[in-house]
């Protein structure tokens, strides 16, 4: 006798009608070298924040009647930063690579409008700003960023052709002159250094040969001093270099009384808001020479202290570089690194007397809401690749 089995028929799977939801954590994990390079941001960014407080109370209230007025634009320049390192650290970096292209030439249209009247800002005969009133943004800070996310793309997707100069050395020589011209008519020597320094790093560490490259370095060079010797204000800042003493009320001023700060502040300082530079004798106190005042008010311990943030954070870029998923992170991290990097090297040098005035600001430091905005971008793409590195 056989007992029949009644298997029911299954029933057709329901189809799910919700839709799948987009990870809300960004790709890669929080690891020490991730947190070590938040910590150092957020700290510079404090100091900073501080230390423009104190060194421009002075000029603010003379100029504004208000001792807070220039602390309050950079809290707010600090705020939109803030928002544009969250969003650029939640972002994989790869999106960047996508997107090169556009970001370039629109920061190269930027930059021409600059140069056209009644569109650019000129301040103190330079005109490097777009805007009206107290909302200005500068764009040579945006086109260093395009240009190292342009660069990076490109050197990695030749990786191997690198040893061609013409794909690889020459279009970004090419790309670079173009941003440099731009620069040099605004004038703006120092920027185009610093961007021009940033880009023989990330061709070095890509494999260019070296004897094409050092030829590129050579005729750039050259082509700095002459550019330097030829414009009268640029020799007379040679010169003051030189012996700032041998015009004391002029050329030399700046670097004499940001050198007699420095020396001010001894080993401790001589308080936080007690300096004495700020008071009209030295320029510029909270924007290109307020390490001079970090040296008067907190002495050679808080001048060292800040000189070591900067170090440990390039050491953290070069091992985010190291560590990077792929040749473009790698390329990216070296740039960023290298921009923070010589960008510091540059303003503290000019400030102790070791190199000549460049008007370049303090990193995360000094007054300035464009080169905070972008430099805190730019870290935040650091952080991401820092994220996801091996």
């Amino acid at each position: 006798m056989t007992t029949a089995i009644r298997t029911s028929r299954p029933r057709p799977a329901q189809r799910s009608t919700k839709v799948p939801r987009r990870p809300s954590r960004p790709v890669g994990k929080r690891s020490n070298l991730f947190l070590a390079i938040f910590s150092l941001v957020v700290i510079l960014n404090l100091i900073g924040l501080l230390m423009v407080l104190s060194a421009s109370a002075v000029s603010s209230y003379y100029e504004y009647g208000s001792a807070w007025y220039q602390f309050q634009r950079q809290f707010l320049w600090l705020l939109l930063g803030s928002v544009a390192l969250l969003v650029a650290m939640r972002v994989d970096y790869h999106w960047w690579r996508r997107h090169t292209r556009p970001i370039l030439i629109g920061a190269i249209v930027l930059l021409a409008l600059v140069l056209v009247p009644g569109l650019g800002v000129n301040v103190n005969g330079s005109s490097r700003w777009l805007g009206y009133g107290a909302v200005r943004i500068q764009p040579s800070e945006f086109a260093k960023l395009a240009v190292i996310l342009f660069v990076a793309d490109l050197l990695a997707r030749r990786a191997d052709r690198i040893g061609d100069t013409r794909l690889s050395l020459r279009p970004v020589v090419a790309v670079f002159a173009v941003v440099a011209v731009l620069f040099m008519l605004q004038p703006n020597l120092g920027t185009t250094i610093i961007l021009g320094v940033v880009v023989f790093v990330m061709l070095f560490v890509a494999g260019v040969p070296l004897r094409p490259l050092a030829k590129v370095v050579a005729a750039g060079a050259g082509l700095a001093v002459i550019a330097a010797v030829l414009e009268p204000y640029r020799y007379r800042r040679l010169m003051a270099f030189r012996d700032p003493w041998a015009d004391p009320f002029n050329t030399g001023y700046q670097t004499i009384q940001s050198q007699v700060s420095i020396a001010s502040g001894g080993l401790t300082g001589v308080g936080l808001g007690e300096g004495r530079a700020k008071w009209g004798f030295l320029p510029f106190p909270h924007t290109d020479f307020i390490f001079a005042i970090i040296s008067e008010e907190l002495g050679l311990l808080g001048a060292f202290t800040v000189v070591s943030l900067f170090v440990a954070l390039g050491v953290l870029g070069i091992r985010t570089a190291l560590r990077a998923p792929d040749r473009f992170g790698m390329l990216v991290a070296t740039g960023v690194t290298a921009w923070i990097l010589v960008q510091a090297f540059v303003n503290i040098g000019a400030v102790v007397g070791a190199l000549p005035i460049t008007g370049v600001p303090l990193p995360f430091v000094s007054f300035g809401g464009s080169s905070l905005l972008v430099l805190m971008a730019a870290s935040g793409v650091l952080l991401n690749i820092a994220r996801q590195a091996r």
